[in-house]
């Protein structure tokens, strides 16, 4: 048996699909933010620093590095890595919302 890999090789996506969820009223978006950009979901601001996703796979697992704070006192209540595949492994702790990774888009997929 051959040596095994640390981790599978990764690309970086030019942006990632993020799912909102207002867990009140039970309304969810779907949001599209770009690397380098930030996005308004649910009152909520979300800045996506990096998006990866699996090299032999581009519509597998994304990774998202995810900064989420509230827009009036700048509060950080999310700053790290996401995972679409697995959600609750570290998620956004907040009383009324959620938010998760869904998918990183290739530079391929945008140009279409």
């Amino acid at each position: 048996m051959g040596p095994v890999a640390a981790q599978e090789p990764a690309e970086a996506g030019v942006s990632a699909v993020l799912r909102g969820l207002d867990k009140v009223n039970g309304h969810n978006s779907d949001v599209t933010v770009p690397v380098g950009g930030s996005a308004e979901i649910f009152g909520l601001i979300v800045t996506l620093s990096e998006c990866r996703y699996p090299a032999a796979n581009p519509t597998g697992d994304a990774f998202a590095f995810l900064t989420i704070r509230d827009p009036q006192n700048g509060e950080v209540f999310f700053d790290g890595w996401m995972i679409a595949s697995s959600p609750a492994l570290s998620a956004l702790d907040h009383a009324r919302y959620d938010v998760w990774v869904i998918r990183c888009n290739s530079p391929a997929a945008e140009g279409s």
